[in-house]
């Protein structure tokens, strides 16, 4: 646990980049088994124009990119600051993440503990380790707080 906070403050790091942005703050920071950094974004739909640039499907555009490969190598670890959406988690399913660790629910447009529970369908055929509450009270605050000042 104490090695996935370390992961998440990164993630939250890049949240909080969103939110000054005026992004829904969300960040995530995919590593390797090796324990490096291999993606890392923030959310940027806005930004970029493009409803799919949400932070989890930059980390994994990127990480793809880098190795010159769709499907990931096995004991990638995805930190993400929020419980993914049901396109994130298909993305997730897709690129074949090992490990998936999150810090805030999402009761309205979460996917994997909430809602849909994606990874427990039968049209889902990879599945990753999912761990989450990992720092959900400093994730779950920056979110309250961000769209509190937006009401």
């Amino acid at each position: 646990m104490d090695n996935d906070a370390v992961w998440m403050r990164r993630a939250l790091a890049l949240a909080e980049t969103a939110a000054r942005e005026g992004e829904t703050p969300v960040g995530a920071v995919l590593t390797s088994a090796q324990g490096e950094i291999i993606g890392a974004a923030a959310n940027a739909p806005i930004a970029l124009s493009d409803p799919t640039a949400h932070a989890e499907v930059l980390a994994l555009r990127a990480a793809c990119a880098q190795l010159g490969n769709y499907r990931l190598p096995a004991g990638t670890t995805l930190f993400v600051t929020l419980e993914p959406c049901a396109m994130c988690a298909g993305a997730i399913a897709q690129a074949r993440v090992s490990r998936l660790v999150f810090g805030a629910t999402d009761e309205k447009g979460g996917a994997v503990v909430s809602g849909a529970r994606f990874f427990e369908q039968p049209i889902c055929h990879w599945r990753p380790h999912v761990e989450g509450g990992v720092l959900a009270p400093e994730s779950a605050a920056l979110l309250r707080n961000f769209f509190r000042a937006r009401r």
